[in-house]
């Protein structure tokens, strides 16, 4: 990203923003303001009534640090950036389930130390809404808003808006260049394939697009949240990543806890960067409160029932009480010094040594076998996750035995950065890609073996392009189960994973992410089949193919050829461009060419219909 340090707002050059084309990239801008005596308060929406009364409410208390879990900060300003997602109300009961009704919050929160107030201090936050999980956009934009909006006020919201409303619309799986005032943000976008369906229709998707094919160009991202910094927040838990990533693979419920609104939210998107190229249709809440409509529903879960598949990210260790039979909890960040939480500096075994202040980024040691590693291990998983109510330790609890092992070869690639901030976050970022590179890989080659139910079929040279394509291979789980049982699930994986592999593979077909995965891959292979067969009907000669062929097959080709005219008179409803005049002119030749062949007595019936006729009436075909 480039941006210019030195951006601001010129009233002069103000533009006034395009609500429709604001649209395609943000849903609305909001200013909310905690009040002492009323709470959070919307102060201010942008465009105004975008927002439902349920949806206000929602906002509001999602764009503030938790109090129970927030430390007191003693400087003057306190500025942080995090993000939240929630489910947006149905309209009325009509509406689809399929479409995707989450709303993405972006914040720039402040906090402000000021004795003359009361309670010391004040906070403010400002949130882009949007439906896309753009965080290689939104995050750098609010960098630029947050701050330009305490120095100027309101105006700035509908400065920066028009400078949105002027971007092309997103192209998924783009570099992308977007001007905002003198700064320019270069980002690339999320994958089509990774992002919900747009009121249930495909995004264009190429056959190459998805697992299972690793991708050649690792330069673009595969996944949603490609720029999260994975090593960052998981470093004190690297020999743990694996077991998260099985976790969200078959979609297992799991809550994230950390002692701050952008750790959390963090660490919910390298979760979720995990399993890219999967399309993970799993809830995930980057920052969840208890006044999300959805807590009083997890809280009435009693011992026994099941939690939803859902990554939850939280502060308020409340969450730990009310949610206490969730299988997975994984606690992750580190306190600030001056927090009522206890900085616990040792980690469970295989983690990394950090500092306590968690800023140095030091050389990965894998724990060898001692008494006091065991003991600790034990108290550990004793003790619970209740044991963070007192002080705060970097570690995972989980009840799933995990089948992938920990690669040691990628751990021991990654680099000691030292202690010079400047040189961390650079290493940070090549410690972030070899992770990301593996984690893709893994997931690649995880998905490989389904990639027979997505091979298309081209026409072969030389036969007719009129014939009904095949059909995609079906699939039944169990056979598939069988099959990969027998012929096993190849080098990359065998080398990685215990023998009970298999029971992943069950799991992940049982799973939430599965199905929805596999049917839009099935979507995408046979549009691509389409598109193939459609070309070589554009480039096939059939008067070639038409000498060739016995009375019936030539019928059922005249009948064909029929019908995909009907299909392209239909789609083009009569006011196509020069690509649909083309393919209708096409079709018609090549519907003269096999009406040419057929015996007279055919040929005369067939005239019979006017709307034929019309088809057929130019003589020099006939011939």
């Amino acid at each position: 990203m480039s941006r210019s340090p030195s951006f601001s707002a010129k009233p002069e050059l103000s533009i006034k923003p395009d609500p429709e084309s604001l649209k395609r990239w943000i849903h609305a801008f909001c200013i909310m303001r905690f009040d002492l005596e009323q709470g959070q308060l919307l102060e201010e929406c942008y465009p105004p009534g975008c927002l439902s009364q349920e949806e206000e409410i929602e906002v509001s208390f999602n764009s503030f640090p938790d109090s129970v879990s927030q430390h007191h900060n003693r400087s003057s300003i306190h500025d942080c950036i995090f993000f939240f997602r929630f489910r947006r109300p149905k309209k009325n009961t009509e509406e689809r389930d399929d479409i995707d009704r989450y709303l993405y919050g972006y914040v720039f929160n402040r906090q402000r130390h000021d004795e003359r107030l009361k309670r010391g201090g004040e906070q403010k936050s400002v949130v882009i809404l949007s439906h896309t999980p753009y965080s290689s956009v939104f995050r750098p934009l609010l960098q630029i808003i947050g701050p330009l909006y305490f120095d100027v006020g309101n105006k700035a919201i509908e400065h920066i808006a028009g400078y949105v409303s002027m971007w092309p619309a997103p192209v998924p799986g783009k570099l992308m260049e977007l001007p905002i005032g003198n700064a320019m943000l270069k980002v690339n976008l999320p994958p089509a394939h990774s992002l919900p369906l747009e009121n249930g229709i495909l995004y264009e998707e190429s056959a190459s697009s998805m697992a299972p094919l690793l991708p050649t160009n690792q330069s673009v991202p595969q996944g949603l949240f490609h720029d999260a910094d994975l090593f960052g927040i998981y470093r004190g838990l690297l020999l743990q990543l694996w077991t998260l990533w099985e976790l969200l693979l078959i979609g297992e419920p799991i809550l994230i806890i950390a002692p701050t609104p952008p750790q959390c939210s963090e660490a919910v998107a390298c979760l979720v960067s995990l399993v890219a190229p999967l399309f993970c249709t799993v809830d995930f809440r980057p920052y969840f409160t208890i006044h999300d409509p959805g807590f009083a529903r997890l809280n009435s879960l009693r011992e026994g029932d099941t939690f939803p598949p859902m990554v939850l990210g939280v502060t308020n260790l409340f969450f730990l009480k009310a949610l206490r039979n969730i299988p997975h909890v994984v606690s992750v960040g580190t306190p600030a010094p001056n927090s009522n939480r206890v900085a616990f500096t040792s980690r469970s075994a295989g983690k990394l040594s950090v500092k306590p202040e968690g800023l140095g980024v030091q050389q990965l040691s894998l724990r060898r076998f001692s008494p006091t590693n065991l003991l600790n291990a034990v108290k550990l998983r004793r003790d619970g996750p209740l044991c963070l109510m007192t002080e705060h330790k970097e570690a995972v609890w989980t009840t799933h035995s995990p089948i992938t092992k920990p690669d040691t070869s990628i751990l021991n690639r990654l680099i000691d950065a030292g202690m010079s901030p400047r040189v961390e976050e650079s290493m940070s970022v090549v410690n972030n890609e070899i992770l990301r590179r593996h984690f893709l890989e893994l997931t690649t080659n995880f998905l490989a073996p389904f990639g027979p139910y997505f091979q298309v079929n081209a026409p072969s040279d030389g036969s007719s392009p009129y014939v009904t394509p095949p059909a995609l291979p079906s699939f039944g789980a169990d056979e598939f189960l069988s099959n990969l049982s027998a012929r096993g699930v190849g080098k990359f994986l065998s080398k990685r994973m215990k023998s009970n592999w298999p029971d992943l593979y069950r799991r992940f077909l049982r799973g939430p992410n599965f199905m929805p995965w596999f049917q839009r891959r099935r979507a995408v292979a046979e549009q691509e089949q389409r598109r193939l067969w459609r070309l070589a009907r554009m480039k096939t000669d059939m008067r070639q193919i038409t000498s060739q062929m016995n009375e019936l097959e030539a019928v059922d080709s005249f009948n064909a050829i029929e019908k995909h005219i009907s299909e392209e008179v239909k789609e083009s409803g009569g006011g196509g461009g020069a690509d649909s005049e083309g393919t209708f002119q096409k079709l018609k030749k090549d519907l003269q060419a096999v009406f040419s062949v057929l015996p007279r007595d055919m040929q005369q019936l067939l005239l019979l219909n006017p709307q034929r006729a019309s088809l057929l009436q130019d003589p020099s075909e006939l011939q």
